[in-house]
């Protein structure tokens, strides 16, 4: 028997609730890698910000700034310019702060939107495979009750088999989910610290730039 012949007959063995299961693996899976193209899209585009607009952050070269943020799309310069954009309306440092926090917390809503339903996907996969676990133990010792003796050992051993074949799949699944949300989660930390740094790296530079002080006064 191949390995996809066993794959096939694990799933007919495993009863009614291996189906919901396989969707939620389905729907899972579906997420992930609409997260992942998402977020290593973003995570991509930021990199490429970075070295476009390193030696400007460091100098608070703001023009250079707004011609790149301009001219290239990504998350950290979005957030940049939320907070270049309020330079000449500004009066105190905090108010420049407050506009990219602003921006920044608009696009952690784009990064981390539908992430949480895949921790949630695994839980309900764990919970349905306990659940179909014992849905076909009530059935199988029902069904026991009312055979031959003689075959009450064979038939229960095959009954709990088949039983235990829903908690298997249930963890299957959940556990490559959790390991996705995780992933997720940490890529999109990085593109948030990024974006951060950015900011911080930003406000420094303006207050020891010319252009800050005259935009204060």
């Amino acid at each position: 028997m191949s390995f996809t012949d066993h794959i096939i007959a694990f799933l007919q063995n495993g009863g009614p609730f291996i189906y919901p299961i396989a969707l939620v693996l389905v729907v899972g899976l579906a997420i992930t890698i609409e997260r992942w193209l998402y977020l290593s899209s973003a995570n991509r585009k930021n990199r490429q910000a970075f070295n476009l607009i390193g030696a400007a952050l460091k100098s608070g070269d703001i023009d250079a700034i707004k011609q790149h943020a301009n001219n290239h799309k990504a998350p950290v310069f979005d957030v940049l310019h939320s907070g270049i954009s309020r330079l000449g309306q500004a009066n105190r440092r905090e108010d420049v702060e407050y506009a990219m926090e602003e921006t920044m917390m608009e696009y952690m809503l784009r990064l981390e939107k539908r992430t949480p339903y895949i921790a949630t996907l695994a839980n309900i996969a764990t919970l349905l495979g306990l659940l179909g676990t014992i849905m076909g133990l009530i059935a199988a010792f029902s069904a026991v009750a009312s055979a031959d003796p003689a075959e009450k050992a064979n038939l229960l051993s095959s009954s709990i088999s088949v039983a235990m074949n829903t908690t298997a799949f249930g963890l299957i699944t959940a556990i490559p989910l959790i390991l996705f949300h995780s992933s997720l989660q940490t890529k999109t930390a990085t593109i948030v610290d990024s974006i951060e740094v950015a900011g911080i790296k930003l406000l420094n530079s303006l207050s020891f730039n010319a252009q800050w002080d005259k935009s204060r006064g």
